[in-house]
């Protein structure tokens, strides 16, 4: 009878453990969440690092980004497309979507932007001005009115006279890279942050007339954002001291200097 009661005993013990085993591995697994962006394509490279970073710290989250122009992306939310975040290339497009009635709360301006020009490597060309691109026979290409970068192409335009007749324009900056890159292009206005990013695809030639046209860039909570907890925590993460470091090193400038 002794031995039996020892057994029993045992057994509990083994059952209580494998159940306090289980509840503890329950309490600590993390439920997988999705986290979508929105974020202008100058971004691209800089976000996707930051990626892998916060999903290290935020164990069981998944960072969907959609990047584009950042006119198409207002374009595509207020249409009713769901997202988390929206980072823009400017500040126009940021107040579109504050008009549009997506945004929750005041957006925060996390970093700036401005144009060099892209040419191929080793400038054949050999551009050295914001005027040259005026030059007869060039093949110059250029953002599209409405997406900042063409914006800010158009303000340098209006405050040096200068007229570029591109021979394309494109719905956001890495479609101008790419037609750079490609030789489809003699030149191309971009972002200083885009041409260094290239690879060495391409070279760029710095113009001091880009400091007249800075772009601030934004970045906002979306209204009904799915994961609005989450999405503060990236907003946060990305005004951290890691986003400003990951920011910094492809070229963006700090807001206020």
């Amino acid at each position: 009878m002794k031995k039996v009661l020892v057994t029993l005993a045992g057994v509990a013990l083994l059952v209580a453990g494998c159940g306090s085993g289980a509840s503890s591995s329950a309490g600590t697994a993390s439920e997988p969440k999705t986290l979508t962006v929105y974020a202008a394509a100058s971004l691209t490279e800089s976000f996707n690092a930051l990626k892998t970073q916060f999903e290290a710290a935020h164990p069981g989250v998944t960072v969907k980004y959609n990047f584009g122009g950042s006119s198409t992306l207002v374009q595509q939310l207020t249409n009713g497309a769901k997202a988390d975040v929206f980072a823009s290339a400017d500040q126009a497009n940021m107040d579109k979507a504050v008009q549009g009635g997506v945004v929750n709360g005041a957006p925060t301006v996390f970093a700036t932007n401005k144009l060099t020009i892209a040419v191929p490597p080793g400038n054949p060309k050999g551009l050295k001005a914001f005027g040259d691109l005026a030059g007869a026979g060039l093949k110059v290409v250029v953002c599209a009115a409405q997406v900042p970068c063409g914006s800010a192409a158009q303000k340098v335009e209006k405050n040096t006279g200068v007229t570029i007749k591109p021979v394309s324009e494109e719905q956001d900056v890495k479609q101008v890279l790419t037609k750079v890159e490609s030789g489809d292009a003699d030149a191309g206005l971009v972002y200083v942050t885009d041409a260094s990013t290239a690879g060495g695809k391409v070279a760029q030639v710095d113009f001091p007339e880009s400091a007249q046209a800075i772009n601030n860039y934004p970045i906002a909570v979306l209204k009904d954002a799915p994961q609005a907890d989450l999405a503060q925590q990236f907003e946060q993460f990305l005004l951290g001291a890691q986003g400003k470091a990951e920011l910094t090193k492809v070229g963006f400038g700090t807001p206020g200097q």
